[in-house]
């Protein structure tokens, strides 16, 4: 499945040009930056997290996948974004400028949700950057909107409603991380940052990208929750029926964050399909997984 490498020589450039381009389209761009956090050595695996994701919620698979790679995990500040930047454009702009400092070559990249669309669309812009994508619960075909009350630029949504939001992400309830809903509330009792996160939705919703999804070459594993309600089951089918590199792992008793809710079995698909590049084999830098 992994098939031909794509070339290598350029990539650092390919962003660094493509984030030139952003900062004269979005001057506002180069006054956020994203939190990095890498664990690992060897060719690079990119984690790009979704809306209301975090980078601690990859640690558990970066324990493990660490041994085998250079691990980079990108967090946005997405409610923090003012208007001109609540766009899926944006923040991809954002992203390949993060990337332009942080590798040279072709990655693996790995996206839940938003973070997902962000990958493909890295993908159709530059696919010489891509050496392979993973995909768990990603928006850019269907995607359920998140929305904050009947009017999300007026109304403070209130905790029991956000409870209840947050829970259907879950395939169990009972897998919900301690603090996130209290996160979540205080992110989202800031009119603002309600109004950044709704109109993000929007973005993802209306670019929707089943026309172009026959370009994406690279190998791409969907791993998806059979207990997602977001983007349900029927999503990962018909991304695999227009990526022509594609297969489903579907991951049992899992929502639309099988990274929490099913690390395990989420981390160890993982490790077998980097197992299938032989980038990430190097023996001298791979630590046998336990």
């Amino acid at each position: 499945m992994p098939g031909t490498e794509p070339p290598t020589s350029s990539v650092r450039a390919i962003f660094g040009e493509a984030a030139l381009r952003s900062s004269a389209e979005h001057p506002l761009l180069d006054t956020f930056h994203l939190t990095v956090e890498e664990v690992g050595q060897g060719e690079p695996v990119i984690f790009l997290h979704g809306l209301l994701g975090l980078n601690e919620h990859w640690m558990p698979a970066v324990e493990t996948l660490s041994k085998r790679a250079r691990c980079i995990m990108l967090e946005f500040p997405l409610a923090d974004l003012p208007h001109k930047l609540c766009s899926i454009d944006a923040v991809t702009a954002m992203v390949k400028r993060e990337l332009s400092n942080l590798i040279d070559g072709p990655a693996v990249y790995i996206g839940n949700s938003l973070g997902g669309h962000l990958a493909l669309r890295l993908a159709l812009d530059h696919p010489e950057a891509i050496r392979g994508l993973v995909l768990a619960g990603s928006s850019g075909l269907f995607e359920r909107e998140l929305a904050v009350g009947r009017n999300a630029a007026q109304h403070r949504p209130s905790r029991d409603w956000l409870q209840q939001k947050i829970e259907e992400l879950f395939s169990d309830p009972a897998n919900i991380p301690d603090g996130i809903v209290d996160r979540v509330y205080d992110e989202l009792s800031n009119r603002r940052a309600a109004r950044a996160l709704v109109r993000l939705s929007k973005s993802a919703k209306r670019d929707n990208l089943s026309a172009h999804l026959s370009e994406i070459t690279a190998p791409t594993l969907l791993l998806w929750g059979d207990g997602d309600t977001v983007t349900p089951p029927r999503v990962a089918d018909e991304f695999c029926d227009l990526m022509p590199n594609s297969r489903i792992q579907w991951l049992e008793g899992a929502g639309h964050a099988p990274q929490i809710e099913q690390a395990q079995a989420f981390t160890k698909a993982i490790d077998d399909f980097l197992g299938e590049f032989d980038p990430y084999n190097n023996t001298t830098t791979r630590q046998e997984v336990a």
